[in-house]
């Protein structure tokens, strides 16, 4: 028979070994084999993929590289990182054993009458050890959920990079659709400026009536009156591309107003299929890890409702001094304390069932997840699938009133049609480029909304361990700063 000395060292180290609570496993949810419209290919991982750079624009190249490593969103989400490291540590930190030491010196002396004492000088210290137990893996548990919440700051960190993309490449088309939209007034501010004046000419040869003038006024101070609108919103999108590079809203407006043509994408992009997603999209990898923090969190609390162990002891060794004696003492103590839990209200047993709850809900919210990404390519491939035939239809338009104007105009000169057929035909004429302007924009916005509803691109500068070891932490006063480490 085997003694109990030997057999209850056994049995601890058996109980160690033990975990409570479920283990994680990936996630499963049924998808199509292919989006609607797209194709039946794996993309592979587009992280890597600079899809802004099919706009040939050096100028918003230029901003995407400055602003991926300064933008403050994403800076934050790198300090979240720091703290989920520390997070891990501390979680684990339970299971480990506990040494603390104390030291103290005193001098003694009562003076006066009857009472008086020789001076007395005292000196102790103390050791103290614990160990609690984790038999049920309450500990091991609660790290391997503080990991998972780890992962989930790194994925973060990823989404906030993809939503800058989204946000900056989106603000530079709009800011450069304004700025056609201003030109495109201006043009017409001059084509009927030159009516107007030609109005006023034939006003006085008779062949014009006061109206007519008053007419060819009211349509030049009408598109007068669209500009500083215009303006305004061109302004707007250059000062959110500034403060997402981390800048002063009017640091780049000189820069901007310089000008250029709207971005048109000259590539396809790459959709891949459904199951893509699990892997591309950043915020679906973070939902799975917060239902593998919200399994592991299951084993924490059911390990709360049997016994824990402790083991503590501690030595304590004191010397003390007087005039007439001197002499030391040493006390040590060593032993066991075990802590069940026997009548709470049923607190244990109710938390034991939330965090099952929350598991529950967690599975639900990345299956949401998944098929909202989904949802956000198919809607985005409908979208830019035709917006190519909307910016064709819109330059047919264009030219059909453009020709329009033409004709319209010299015939006006020529006294065979009235001064309102040349007004409507500038007024369409402006409607129509107006209209292909606007539809430039949108089929560039929905080329940006597909390749973020993919996930791609958010990685091109490197892994997020590659950008922690390369950006600069913010300096506070009166805060160390500290390297996160590349590790995960």
């Amino acid at each position: 028979m085997v003694s109990v000395r030997i057999a209850a060292p056994l049995a601890m180290l058996f109980l160690s070994g033990c975990v409570m609570g479920p283990e994680h496993t990936p996630p499963q949810t049924a998808l199509p084999a292919k989006f609607n419209e797209g194709g039946g290919t794996s993309a592979g991982d587009v992280s890597t993929v600079k899809w802004w750079t099919a706009f040939n624009d050096p100028r918003l190249d230029k901003l995407v590289n400055q602003g991926i490593e300064q933008n403050l969103d994403i800076l934050q989400s790198l300090e979240r990182i720091e703290q989920a490291r520390a997070t891990v540590i501390t979680a684990g930190a339970g299971s480990l054993p506990q040494l603390t030491t104390s030291a103290s010196q005193s001098l003694s002396k009562t003076n006066g009458g009857y009472n008086s004492t020789p001076q007395t000088s005292e000196s102790s210290g103390t050791l103290s050890a614990s160990w609690l137990l984790d038999l049920w893996g309450e500990y091991r548990r609660s790290k391997q959920a503080a990991k998972a919440q780890l992962d989930e700051a790194y994925d973060n960190v990823d989404t906030a990079r993809l939503t800058f993309l989204n946000t900056l490449v989106t603000a530079y088309i709009n800011a450069r659709y304004y700025q056609q939209r201003v030109a495109i007034a201006n043009e017409a501010v001059k084509s009927r400026r030159e009516t107007l004046e030609l109005t006023k000419l034939q006003l006085e040869a008779g062949a014009a009536s006061r109206l007519d003038v008053a007419q060819a006024e009211g349509l030049v101070n009408s598109t007068l009156a669209d500009i500083p609108g215009l303006e305004a919103s061109f302004y707007s999108n250059a000062y959110q591309i500034s403060t997402l590079l981390g800048l002063p809203a009017s640091t780049l407006i000189a820069d901007l107003k310089k000008g250029a043509p709207q971005p048109v994408a000259r590539r396809t992009a790459i959709t891949g299929v459904p199951a893509d997603l699990v892997r591309n999209r950043p915020d679906v990898r973070a939902a799975e890890r917060e239902l593998a923090a919200a399994v592991y969190d299951i084993g924490v609390a059911k390990a709360k409702l049997l016994p824990s162990i402790t083991l503590s002891g501690s030595i304590s060794p004191s010397y003390t001094h007087r005039n007439d004696r001197s002499g030391t003492a040493n006390t040590w103590s060593f032993g066991p304390s075990l802590t069940l839990p026997i009548f709470d209200g049923g607190t244990l047993r109710a938390n034991v069932k939330s965090a099952e709850s929350v598991a529950r809900e967690k599975y639900l919210a990345w299956k949401q997840a998944v098929l909202n990404g989904v949802e956000d390519v198919e809607k985005a491939l409908a979208a830019y699938n035709r917006d190519a035939r909307a910016v064709a239809a819109n330059r047919a338009y264009v030219k059909s009133y453009e020709e329009a104007l033409q004709l319209s105009t010299a015939s006006y000169k020529d006294g065979a049609s009235s001064l309102l057929d040349v007004l409507d035909a500038q007024r369409n004429w402006t409607t129509a480029k107006a209209s292909l302007a606007e539809a430039i924009q949108t089929m560039a916005s929905d080329y940006v909304t597909l390749n973020v509803a993919v996930g791609g691109g958010y990685a091109f500068n490197g892994s997020v361990d590659s950008v922690l070891l390369r950006t600069p932490q913010a300096q506070v006063p009166g805060v160390p700063t500290n390297k996160v480490a590349a590790a995960k």
